[in-house]
């Protein structure tokens, strides 16, 4: 049944779930990464190997990658799903007349996309997760922003849709 849905309204849902649970993931992480890494630098260190030294440089390490790398990785997987779902509705050819459907799908996809980014802004502006959301500038904005963007790659996705339906007619 939904073998043959590619780049559909579907699409847009599975970016918008993908972002949320990437970004609650993440944020979590962030901050058990965190709590481990205060730890493990309050801890003495008493090794004749030199193991306790080396645990805090690393985890130091870790924590410093999630402002930076995991934050611009999540950057990365936004555009990189959103390519593919463009990429996978330009194998897809519809007739234009059902556009007034599309519409009216993507309007409820934009709606969900809002309580996504909602779920996300309250889980980022509790006060045990905040200092972290706030060092993850580029997931902040991408879930803050989460409706608009799935609104025009909505948009992207119709037109890429819809306007190849020509070239379908043999």
């Amino acid at each position: 049944m939904l073998k043959n849905k590619k780049g559909s309204i579907q699409d847009l849902i599975f970016v918008g779930v993908i972002l949320l649970f990437a970004s609650m993931v993440i944020l979590i992480g962030f901050k058990v990464s965190s709590e481990f890494n205060t730890q493990i630098q309050d801890s003495p260190i008493i090794d004749e190997f030199d193991v306790g030294s080396n645990a805090q440089v690393a985890s130091a390490s870790l924590v410093s990658n999630y402002s930076g790398v995991i934050d611009n990785t999540f950057l990365l997987l936004a555009i990189g799903i959103s390519i593919i779902t463009l990429v996978l509705a330009a194998l897809v050819r519809v007739h234009p007349m059902f556009i007034p459907f599309f519409l009216l799908g993507l309007l409820i996809v934009i709606f969900m996309s809002g309580v996504f980014s909602n779920i996300y802004q309250e889980m980022a502006a509790d006060p045990n997760l905040s200092a972290q959301a706030d060092q993850l500038t580029f997931i902040s904005y991408i879930m803050e922003y989460l409706p608009f963007i799935i609104g025009i790659f909505g948009f992207l996705l119709m037109a890429v849709t819809y306007k190849l339906w020509k070239n379908a007619i043999e």
